[in-house]
């Protein structure tokens, strides 16, 4: 009888054990969603509603793409669209949505060296920065942020690589931030984890408003035709409500110690 029970202890914490692992999926996104704290703002209500527990793992976005790719995550949620689509079209994922967005800005030393304040394009501002030699702090990590500041050199004719002035960094965005912080030079942000931090910070928000500085976040699932163990149909459960109603009105309501909403939910 004393051996049966045991047996039946036995058994009962392992399928226990089986399904707290079912109810975890891996949410692979990019430092400036985690930095702003948007996530554990919202994840709590999902988590509490279904009874999936979320654990998140913050990557540059190119980093959480190929998280996904290799079936490392069971879905994830970045801001480079165009990676995005062009990795649902090779297969390795699928449900792609678009979910909220803000935008890219420059900050920079309060002084302004290059004299960018008052500038109409984002590319102008990055021209004027590198003639004038001002120090500039890049990602350089392959995230949705680096990818928009390549195309800002790109247009502004200018190959940043190896000069003196430009620092890369090999970081998320808070300690970018940080070192541009250090060194009192210009960097490119989202707006959500600059106002997530600047009271921190002796940097200055320096230009804005240029719509090539829209920043688009979305959501997908890895592919389970690729990754038989992902756990697709919870991933989808958290696509679905993240989209709903409910988790759009959380995103909307996400917003900074001094009222500023962080992100605008536009899930369609």
């Amino acid at each position: 009888m004393k051996r049966f029970l045991i047996t039946i202890l036995f058994l009962l914490i392992f399928v226990g054990r089986a399904f707290a692992e079912q109810n975890v999926i891996l949410l692979a996104t990019t430092t400036s969603v985690e930095n702003s704290g948007l996530l554990s703002y919202i994840l709590p209500a999902f988590e509490k509603k279904t009874g999936i527990k979320v654990k998140v793992i913050a990557r540059g976005t190119g980093a959480a793409i190929e998280m996904g790719k290799r079936g490392d995550a069971d879905l994830v949620f970045v801001h480079a669209k165009e990676l995005e689509l062009e990795a649902v079209k090779q297969g390795f994922f699928i449900n792609r949505h678009d979910v909220c967005y803000n935008d890219f800005i420059i900050v920079g030393p309060k002084n302004d060296p290059a004299e960018i304040k008052g500038f109409k394009k984002a590319s102008e501002a990055f021209k004027k920065i590198a003639i004038t030699h001002s120090f500039f702090v890049s990602r350089a990590d392959k995230s949705g942020t680096y990818m928009k500041e390549l195309k800002l050199w790109e247009l502004a004719g200018i190959n940043p690589k190896g000069q003196n002035w430009y620092l890369e960094a090999g970081q998320g965005m808070e300690k970018t931030l940080r070192i541009a912080n250090e060194k009192s030079a210009y960097t490119l942000t989202d707006r959500g984890t600059w106002l997530a931090m600047k009271d921190r910070l002796e940097l200055s928000l320096l230009f804005e408003g240029d719509p090539l500085l829209f920043n688009q976040y979305g959501v997908m699932a890895v592919n389970p035709q690729r990754h038989k163990h992902v756990r697709y149909k919870e991933a989808i459960q958290l696509i679905n409500w993240l989209i709903s109603k409910e988790g759009q009105s959380l995103i909307g309501s996400f917003k900074d110690k001094n009222g500023n909403q962080l992100f605008i939910p536009n899930a369609k």
